[in-house]
């Protein structure tokens, strides 16, 4: 029996997920990135095979925030981006990353600011 690293446990939880959830037009897909540094969004249209728009830390003013605080302004910022593109409702990739911290904090800012999951 093998034992698996961190990251190919994510990727085969990121496969599983994909499996799933996809986006289209109507309906587009959040992705999210965490990195030890940064978290990155974007909405895909896995349909057509386009980013529709994006949200990344490093755009933000993280004067004073935890990495969490980021994520979240980080999330209501895609919610922004979203709605000027005329986007309401999403379907929520989390990448395999678990569903707390930062992931859930983007998540949560993106329903304040308007998104629908």
């Amino acid at each position: 029996m093998t034992t698996r690293t961190t990251v190919e446990a994510r990727a085969k939880r990121r496969r599983r997920i994909r499996a799933k959830v996809g986006g289209s037009a109507a309906r587009p897909r959040v992705s999210v990135f965490r990195s030890n540094k940064a978290i990155y969004a974007q909405l895909i249209d896995d349909a057509a095979g386009v980013t529709l728009a994006t949200a990344r830390s490093s755009e933000i003013d993280a004067a004073g925030l935890d990495k969490s605080g980021v994520a979240k302004k980080v999330g209501a910022l895609l919610a922004e981006r979203a709605k000027a593109a005329r986007i309401e409702s999403v379907v929520f990739d989390r990448s395999g990353y678990l569903y707390h911290g930062r992931v859930k904090a983007l998540a949560e800012g993106a329903r304040e600011g308007g998104l629908v999951f």
